[in-house]
């Protein structure tokens, strides 16, 4: 299969732990480019704690895309032009507000380049940590937060979240988009918004075939790409669910498994291997 498109997920994928880009995977990357492969960042990080990344990549230069906050943005490198963009409403933050104070959870949301959380906690502070965004925290969240935003974020302990998520399924049912990122964060988007709609609304925009797409990635949020593409590849390091549904499984993103799924089945024209 001859390749076009690469999706890579971020955090645990294309990072290595402590937030770099090995050297064997960006030459990778970069030469993936050279050779006419569309390189595509899709994180559920907000725009700005993606950017910097992509310009290491050279995705300006070489016409490559941001999709961020897990599908709800669609970015164009070279231009900077918002090719798609999606939001929750101010009812629905307001909703999910009223529901984590319940809960006994965080919560937290986007505006302009600030983290916006309903009260200080360990868990934001590790966002603030990956993305570099300042926090603010308003003696009123609903108050402040008095308009559409790009996604939400419950925050708690692993252990509790899933019993969050479980228990709130039904009530959220289809009207927003939730998913598990990292083991502490339960994402809401809009309910058109995942990566695997948004990379394949980009990809009818640059007439690419998902069966000529790869994607990568770790996590529950990466589940519906790694279905949707033609080869859907794990990292070692993943949740057993993503494992089960990826055509691969490749190395941990501290021993260059994005490098190497490269070498395999772009330069090498390897053939997509089926994982039982």
């Amino acid at each position: 299969m001859n390749y076009k498109m690469i999706v890579l997920d971020l955090d645990d994928t294309l990072l290595k732990n402590d937030g770099t880009i090995s050297k064997r995977t960006k030459d990778k990357l970069v030469k993936a480019q050279k050779n006419g492969v569309k390189v595509v960042l899709a994180s559920g990080r907000p725009n700005y704690a993606i950017e910097k990344i992509a310009a290491e990549l050279e995705l300006q230069k070489n016409g490559g895309y941001i999709i961020s906050y897990n599908g709800a943005r669609i970015i164009d490198c070279a231009t900077n032009e918002e090719l798609y963009s999606a939001n929750i409403t101010n009812e629905q933050i307001h909703e999910l507000y009223d529901m984590s104070m319940q809960a006994g959870a965080y919560i937290q949301t986007y505006m302009g380049d600030y983290i916006i959380a309903s009260e200080s906690n360990e868990y934001t502070d590790i966002e603030k940590k990956i993305t570099g965004m300042d926090i603010i925290v308003p003696s009123d969240f609903k108050e402040y937060v008095s308009g559409d935003v790009v996604k939400a974020i419950v925050l708690q302990k692993p252990e509790r979240l899933k019993e969050i998520e479980e228990w709130w399924r039904p009530e959220i049912n289809d009207r927003m988009y939730m998913t598990i990122s990292k083991p502490f964060f339960l994402e809401f988007m809009n309910n058109e918004v995942d990566k695997s709609k948004s990379i394949n609304r980009l990809s009818e925009l640059l007439g690419i075939s998902m069966s000529e797409v790869i994607a990568i990635g770790d996590s529950y949020n990466d589940l519906s790409m790694i279905k949707a593409a033609g080869l859907g590849v794990a990292m070692a390091n993943a949740v057993d669910c993503v494992k089960k549904v990826a055509n691969y499984i490749t190395d941990d993103n501290e021993h260059d498994g994005v490098a190497k799924v490269i070498e395999k089945f772009v330069f090498q024209n390897g053939q997509k291997t089926v994982i039982a």
